[in-house]
């Protein structure tokens, strides 16, 4: 009888899950994304709802989903959003229909999202959220960042950094914390999370028919197979 090679532990169903990166500006919390994005074609960015006018070159639906205030109200009072904020004048909202139909068929969410946001997302599902924070090595390394992009005055700098150290005080309210000290480095433990998130127990739905396969009675002993 010919036997068959039963599949990979990484080939089972499973839930997909919404991974949080949060960081103070500079500190890399963009460029680790866009590496992910990158190099990893099983998560895709969270496309958010904002009131915003889109900028050069963004397109409707996939670098964001364009609305006006009143469309972006109508959708708050429906409890259409996971999460949602005002953000320097404008709104932004995590759709939850589009989320939860992924989760569901396995596809992983990437958020570019502060404390704040994964606070609301944390609270409506936690056993699907991997937050991740991601430190700088020091505070003069994150000045020396945020002044070598020169695009920035020294007073908006200077607003930049105590806004920084607010947002690191909230460091505790994250699942894991990696210092951002060489962006290779980081990237790899930021992958490495990711790769243990994503074999945890709970969100391998295809274990219990695959375990249920390997412990049947074996028709010709009568035992477990």
């Amino acid at each position: 009888m010919t036997s068959q090679t039963p599949k990979g532990s990484d080939a089972l169903q499973r839930r997909g899950l919404m991974f949080i990166l949060s960081s103070p500006s500079g500190a890399g919390k963009t460029t680790i994304s866009r590496m992910l994005l990158e190099h990893d074609p099983q998560i895709r960015m969270s496309v958010s709802v904002t009131t915003r006018q889109p900028r050069p070159g963004e397109t409707d639906g996939r670098d964001y989903i364009f609305v006006d205030r009143n469309q972006f109200d109508r959708m708050v009072e429906a409890e259409e959003f996971l999460e949602w904020a005002h953000v320097f004048g404008n709104c932004y909202g995590t759709p939850k229909a589009q989320v939860k139909a992924g989760l569901k068929d396995g596809q992983d969410f990437l958020f570019d999202i502060d404390w704040q946001g994964t606070q609301q997302l944390y609270q409506k599902l936690e056993t699907d959220v991997v937050r991740v924070f991601l430190l700088p090595p020091s505070l003069d390394e994150l000045r020396r960042r945020l002044t070598s992009r020169g695009t920035d005055s020294a007073e908006i700098i200077e607003a930049r950094m105590a806004r920084a150290q607010a947002e690191i005080s909230h460091w505790d309210g994250y699942d894991y914390v990696v210092v951002n000290d060489a962006i290779d480095t980081c990237f790899e433990k930021v992958t490495q999370i990711l790769a243990a998130e994503r074999m945890r127990r709970a969100r391998q739905t295809g274990l219990i028919g695959f375990v249920r396969e390997l412990t049947r009675p074996d028709p010709a002993s009568g035992e477990p197979a």
